[in-house]
C-alpha cells in the first residue's frame, strides 16, 4: 500500500520540482498518507528526491545552464546557511516564520501574476562580480530558510535568482537545482545513518521521482519560460496549504 501511494505522487513532484521548484510540497506529505512516522517520512523522501535532482541536475548540466560562478558560490553559500537554519531553528519558534511567510506568500504570488516573462529580468544582467554577490546573499538567505522549514526551497530559490539575480531561467534552474542537491545530499547522509530512511520505498519511489524529473526537464527545455509561471501558481497555492497545515497543528 505505501508504494502505491508514494510512487505516482513521487513521479509527479518529480516533474513539477524539474520546472519550478517545490516537488517536495507533494512529496513529502505522501508518505504521511502512507502511515510513515514523521522522521522516517522525512528520511524517505530525502532519498527519492535527491535521486530526482541528481538526474535532473545533470540533465541542466549537459543542456549548457549551469553557469560555473553562480554554482560555486551558491552551493558554498546555500550549505552554509543550512547549517545555520539548523541550528537556529533549536533556538526559535518555528511558528514565527510559518506566520511570516503565510502573510508574504500574497506578494509572491501577486510578483508571479504580474510577471508574464521571467526572461525579462535578464535582459539587464548584472556584470560578473555583483552578479556572483548577489547570487551569494540569496543562496545565503534560501539555504537557512532550508534548514530552518524547507517547503518550496527550490521555488524560492527559481524566483529570486530571476527577478533580483536577473539570471535567465534557465541559468536559475541551474543554479538552484545545483544548490538544493548539495543541501539534501548534507540532509540524506545525516539522516542514512540515524537510520530513519526506509530504503527500499525511497529507492522505488525515487525511480518515480527519476522518470518524473526526465519528463519535466525535456518540458521545461522545449517550453523554456512559458511552462515556469503556470506551474509556480500551482506550486505556491500547494504551499498555502501546507502552511495553514503546519499551523494548525
Amino acid at each position: 500500500m505505501e508504494f502505491l501511494i508514494v510512487c505516482p505522487l513521487a513521479f509527479l513532484a518529480g516533474l513539477i520540482d524539474a520546472v519550478a521548484g517545490g516537488g517536495g510540497l507533494i512529496s513529502l506529505p505522501a508518505y504521511f498518507f502512507a502511515g510513515l512516522p514523521t522522521h522516517a517520512a522525512i528520511a524517505t523522501n530525502k532519498l527519492s528526491s535527491i535521486m530526482g535532482t541528481a538526474v535532473v541536475t545533470i540533465r541542466y548540466a549537459f543542456f549548457g545552464y549551469m553557469v560555473k560562478r553562480f554554482i560555486a558560490v551558491g552551493v558554498a553559500c546555500g550549505l552554509f546557511g543550512s547549517f545555520l537554519g539548523s541550528n537556529l531553528v533549536l533556538a526559535t519558534d518555528s511558528t514565527f516564520l510559518m506566520g511570516f511567510m503565510l502573510v508574504s506568500l500574497p506578494l509572491v504570488a501577486v510578483l508571479v501574476l504580474k510577471t508574464k516573462d521571467f526572461d525579462r529580468f535578464s535582459e539587464d544582467p548584472y556584470p560578473g562580480a555583483k552578479g556572483i554577490a548577489i547570487t551569494a546573499v540569496i543562496a545565503l538567505a534560501v539555504g537557512v530558510y532550508d534548514g530552518f522549514y524547507g517547503p518550496g526551497t527550490g521555488t524560492f530559490l527559481m524566483l529570486l535568482l530571476t527577478s533580483v539575480g536577473h539570471q535567465s531561467t534557465k541559468e536559475a534552474q541551474g543554479t538552484s537545482k545545483a544548490i538544493n542537491l548539495a543541501t539534501n545530499a548534507a540532509g540524506l547522509a545525516v539522516f542514512l545513518s540515524s537510520g530513519n530512511v526506509w530504503v527500499a520505498l525511497g529507492l522505488a519511489a525515487g525511480l518515480f521521482n527519476v522518470a518524473g524529473g526526465w519528463i519535466g526537464s525535456s518540458l521545461f527545455r522545449s517550453k523554456g519560460a512559458s511552462i515556469v509561471r503556470p506551474v509556480l501558481i500551482v506550486v505556491i497555492a500547494l504551499f498555502a496549504v501546507r502552511l495553514v497545515f503546519d499551523l494548525m497543528q
